[in-house]
């Protein structure tokens, strides 16, 4: 059965994006880009609310061909990826292997776990918050940045409960710190 695990990058004060849906302050550096690419290479489908899916979706027609090989390296495995994209507003998906889905039911992603081959990630804490409320999520993989931006998108929703058991944790030179939790 496939895990389905929750990954972002977020601040030291647990936000994905700051009141102004400002995120450019958690743009991984090359030594975290490549730490993120080894995790994601076991990703067979990414499950996304409609703006983690607009964000995203430039990885499928980012010209790469002169960017550092890390960012090619993420764009392949991006394109490799099935995506479901969540969404009540979006009228098709802008790329490949996309299928679309006009509400989050907990059943089909039990489904998805149990018939899926590889790992499952959902991406953006507004979807995530359905998955971990409703006991889906096994994993969590936080990369906290060394920076304070006193509110905006929080990594977890509120009212979660949720014991966790730590796995492994990571120091980057930058100042970044990877933590990676199993679901108890």
């Amino acid at each position: 059965m496939a895990q389905l695990i929750y990954s972002a990058i977020l601040s030291i004060d647990g936000y994905t994006a700051d009141r102004d849906g400002n995120f450019n302050w958690s743009a991984p550096d090359e030594e975290v880009h490549a730490f993120i690419n080894d995790m994601e290479r076991d990703v067979g489908t990414y499950l996304l609310g409609r703006r983690m899916y607009e964000v995203m979706s430039v990885w499928e027609t980012m010209d790469t061909r002169d960017e550092p090989p890390v960012i090619q390296d993420y764009a392949r495995i991006w394109q490799a990826a099935d995506k479901v994209v969540y969404s009540t507003t979006l009228d098709t998906p802008s790329t490949s292997k996309t299928r679309l889905e006009r509400q989050f039911l907990p059943e089909t992603v039990r489904d998805l776990k149990k018939d899926s081959g590889r790992d499952i990630s959902i991406g953006g804490p507004t979807l995530a918050a359905h998955a971990l409320k409703a006991g889906l999520v096994d994993e969590c993989r936080l990369f906290i940045n060394p920076v304070a931006v006193g509110g905006g998108l929080r990594f977890l929703p509120d009212g979660l409960q949720a014991r966790l058991e730590l796995l492994e944790d990571h120091r980057f030179g930058n100042g970044v710190v990877y933590l990676h939790y199993r679901a108890r």
